[in-house]
């Protein structure tokens, strides 16, 4: 079981935040552990290709790395994926598919997950926190 303040985090509160806003800073900060999935870390680095200025933002990321715990999907993770997806299918509720994988690692590793989007909430079991 998860430390209290131990969080999830995905990239609708990651951009954010590395933009500035300023109530995600308060919400980073009383968090005593910050998990970011791999997933995340690809949308990330994604988009700091696409960006404007490429070599800012992958610093910017990079700088991001050293205060979270980066967690990597595994064999675990794909029946957490599998289930979700099922429900999700059988709902008629689909999600983007890196969300589906960021929700299972939350499952999996029992923890609340940091979003601004609302399809989490499709998820059975998934505790989301709206920051």
């Amino acid at each position: 079981m998860p430390a209290s303040g131990d969080i999830l985090l995905d990239s609708s509160v990651v951009i954010p935040f590395l933009k500035g806003d300023v109530t995600l800073r308060a919400n980073f900060l009383a968090s005593q552990s910050l998990y970011l999935p791999q997933t995340v870390l690809g949308e990330l680095y994604c988009g700091a290709h696409l960006s404007s200025q490429p070599a800012k933002s992958i610093a910017q990321i990079e700088n991001f790395l050293a205060g979270v715990i980066l967690l990597s999907p595994g064999a675990v993770t794909a029946e957490h994926y599998g289930r979700i997806r099922a429900q999700l299918a059988r709902a008629g509720t689909p999600i983007p598919e890196n969300d589906i994988w960021i929700a299972a690692l939350a499952l999996e590793h029992q923890l609340p997950l940091a979003a601004r989007d609302a399809h989490f909430d499709f998820v059975a079991g998934l505790q989301v926190k709206k920051w």
